[in-house]
């Protein structure tokens, strides 16, 4: 039997800041290892929108499906980040669809609206909290990360909701991960104000309003949510991932930071946004073929 030695392929590059348009583990798989310093992520929520783009994440069947799908992508984050990174990963919760296979129009909220919506997840019931974000926590912890925070993201300007047998939701979940049980943190570039106008530490709720972007897709991330992570886990010059790019934002606080970013996102036209609002030429957009 005659054998042959098979190398692997060589991964990409890093000499700037880049965006990949492809599915997130092929993307991820082109990265060298231990070559980003901080992630900073929000993935799509499960059961809460349809992109409609084949290949996305958020509409698995069932709720295992997707903390298992997401797990996958962030094992392969946690190769391409450095020992010493960080992960800032932003999840929202939802309710039970009762078994409906779609989602009515909210007078408040036109975009809620879906056609498709997964059954009840096994073991809750209808209008049940479903409690994902916790889920998906404790799934990469028992994956190897260290869980070290979780920031309640109070959003002062929270969506309404035609709600009347329960309080409007007005917070979501952003949890900080890292790869070792050292890392680096700068909590001196995170200080804050506090009620004797004198400095401390960052607590873990952080009153930010939600922002919107002309022309983006359901959610864009507040810059204020994403520059505390920057500034905390990374220096100047540094890269900074997001697998879940969308049109963009955590780019843009980059740019603005002076770091670099490396963006991943599968809809073409988000990537084309993200493009423009980064102002990034076609040699800094790299097409991942499946």
């Amino acid at each position: 039997m005659k054998r042959k030695k098979v190398s692997a392929p060589d991964k990409f590059t890093l000499d700037d800041s880049v965006i990949f348009e492809g599915d997130a583990i092929h993307a991820l798989q082109q990265l060298p290892s231990n070559s980003v310093q901080c992630v900073v992520t929000s993935p799509p929520y499960w059961g809460l929108r349809d992109y409609g783009i084949e290949g996305q994440i958020g509409l698995e069947t069932t709720l295992p499906q997707f903390i298992n799908h997401l797990v996958a992508i962030f094992n392969e984050v946690k190769r391409v980040l450095r020992d010493d990174g960080t992960l800032w990963l932003n999840i929202g919760d939802g309710y039970t669809s009762g078994n409906r296979g779609y989602r009515a129009n909210d007078k408040k909220n036109p975009a809620r609206a879906m056609t498709v919506r997964p059954d009840t997840p096994e073991g809750l019931k209808p209008k049940d909290l479903q409690g994902i974000p916790w889920r998906l926590a404790f799934a990469l912890q028992d994956d190897g990360w260290y869980l070290r925070s979780d920031i309640v993201w109070h959003k002062p300007n929270a969506m309404p909701e035609s709600v009347k047998d329960r309080p409007t939701r007005a917070h979501e979940y952003l949890f900080m991960l890292t790869k070792s049980e050292r890392y680096y943190y700068d909590y001196e570039a995170v200080k804050e104000i506090g009620l004797n106008k004198k400095l401390r530490n960052r607590r873990s709720v952080w009153n930010i309003n939600t922002q919107g972007f002309p022309g983006a897709h359901f959610a864009t991330f507040p810059t204020q949510l994403i520059e505390p992570c920057i500034l905390a886990s990374t220096k100047p010059g540094d890269y900074v991932l997001d697998p879940f790019f969308g049109s963009g934002t955590v780019g843009v606080t980059c740019l603005e930071q002076h770091r670099r970013y490396v963006g991943v996102e599968l809809n073409p036209e988000y990537v084309a946004l993200a493009a423009e609002r980064l102002s990034a030429t076609e040699d800094r957009i790299i097409r991942i073929a499946v």
